[in-house]
């Protein structure tokens, strides 16, 4: 029972072909840009905030593979729900972080920091956990979709 219920979480919602092929794109664009966040990351994974900072290191290490894994596991659909969720979870700190700690604008109109990305990147870790990764992801092809077996 507990493996099906697993099995069903990482299955994919039936989407269309057309749908499926909005999904890949934004899983290989989003996928690729948390690549390259978490990739000076996961080099000090449990001090890339550096000595001074107020976040223990367990919860930097956890940001870190949750970027640079999670992007992995977007670009290749693989474990979608589940590297959404560390995704999601990390981008809701930023937010915090950025909206309630740092008062950073939503969106800085000099280019200054914002908390605009982050909130962009929760949305879509959010999408990606409810419709899954869609047709042209491993999920798929290991797990099948949502009600089809």
């Amino acid at each position: 029972m507990i493996k099906t219920n697993i099995k069903h979480l990482l299955q994919p919602v039936p989407q269309s072909a057309f749908a499926s092929t909005a999904l890949l794109l934004l899983r290989l664009i989003a996928g690729a840009a948390f690549v390259f966040h978490g990739w000076g990351k996961i080099q000090t994974p449990f001090g890339w905030m550096g000595p001074e900072a107020t976040i223990p290191a367990f919860f930097q290490f956890l940001a870190a593979i949750s970027e640079f894994g999670g992007g992995i596991a977007w670009i290749i659909g693989l474990l979608t729900p589940i590297a959404s969720l560390g995704i999601g979870c990390t981008m809701t700190v930023a937010v915090h972080m950025h909206m309630l700690v740092r008062h950073d604008p939503f969106v800085n109109l000099t280019g200054g920091l914002s908390y605009e990305p982050a909130l962009v990147y929760l949305g879509i870790a959010i999408l990606f956990l409810v419709l899954g990764p869609g047709k042209f992801s491993l999920d798929k092809k290991i797990f099948g979709e949502r009600g089809t077996g």
